[in-house]
């Protein structure tokens, strides 16, 4: 892209893993990101956002040596898995690099790999994550909230570094793929996406996908499951353990318009969560309407 990422470099010849580590099998783990600061938020800036950042910092004595902080990012030029910054930061792209079992291990991987490569780099292989590869969970400070950046585009990639004309012209092609989305506040992680000419509100629940599927099903039985005139529930996701339901809202609406509603409905998931009864023949249909949408992202 531009004078900090000309120089790119892999991690092959960068301490390659032993042949015993090489064939450790990473243990699958359904919900990934469990234990770090907003589940919900990780979860986001991997499958369903397109330009957003976090900066994490380091747990106490886990700090690389030489670096100075850490982004991690939706996606960076060239889909890199990560990048380090000649003034010492490190980014790591998470829809990009390789995937295992576990997506934390693979980001915690790719950070490694990151601030293992001169500043001024860009890694563009990451040998796969291993057994032994730690996990983000033991890398980063989890003592306190992160804050989550939803971007218009991806600026971000050359915050402070000036930019030739091919550079630009990428950045800029690069821009123009980013679909329009905004934060909502009426809950975490819900999110206002324009595609096309049809809007969507994506919201990614805290729970257990199975018991967020219950109570998904139990309000779509009872017609409760939308966020007022003109919405309706489409289905969800899975993705990471969580469910996304995504719901289509007017084409021309604007993210206020739909945070009170948003708040009510997330009052109404509440109580049908906390229900201890056995789901209703109805319900039950409900489910497997919503089971049968279903899209696993992996």
């Amino acid at each position: 892209m531009g004078k900090a990422s000309r120089r790119r470099r892999t991690t092959d010849d960068q301490g390659a893993p032993s042949r015993r580590q090489r064939t450790a099998a990473v243990p699958y783990v359904n919900r990934p990101f469990e234990g770090l600061p907003q589940e919900t938020e990780w979860v986001a800036i991997r499958e369903i956002l397109p330009a957003a950042t976090v900066a994490v910092r380091f747990a106490e004595g886990q700090a690389p040596e030489g670096v100075e902080g850490a982004t991690v990012a939706t996606v960076l030029p060239m889909a890199w898995p990560a990048l380090h910054r000649a003034d010492g930061t490190v980014l790591i792209g998470t829809q990009s690099g390789s995937s295992t079992g576990d997506p934390s291990r693979d980001l915690a991987a790719q950070l490694l790999a990151g601030a293992a490569v001169e500043p001024g780099s860009a890694v563009e292989h990451v040998p796969a994550a291993t057994a032994e590869t730690p996990r983000l969970q033991d890398l980063l400070d989890t003592s306190e909230p992160l804050e989550f950046v939803v971007h218009e585009g991806f600026d971000f990639w050359v915050e402070g570094q000036e930019l030739d004309e091919e550079g630009q012209a990428s950045l800029d092609r690069a821009n123009e793929s980013v679909v329009p989305t905004r934060r909502m506040s009426a809950l975490p992680s819900a999110y206002w996406v324009r595609i096309g000419e049809r809007t969507y509100i994506r919201l990614v629940l805290p729970d257990d996908e199975d018991t967020a599927t219950d109570a998904l099903a139990r309000l779509h039985a009872a017609a409760e499951s939308g966020l007022g005139d003109g919405t309706r529930l489409l289905g969800a996701f899975r993705a990471c353990g969580l469910l996304v339901p995504v719901f289509e809202v007017p084409a021309d609406s604007d993210p206020a318009e739909h945070e009170e509603a948003l708040g009510a409905f997330g009052t109404r998931y509440a109580t049908a969560l906390a229900s201890k009864e056995a789901l209703t023949a109805e319900e039950r249909r409900a489910r497997s309407g919503l089971l049968s949408r279903q899209v696993t992202l992996r």
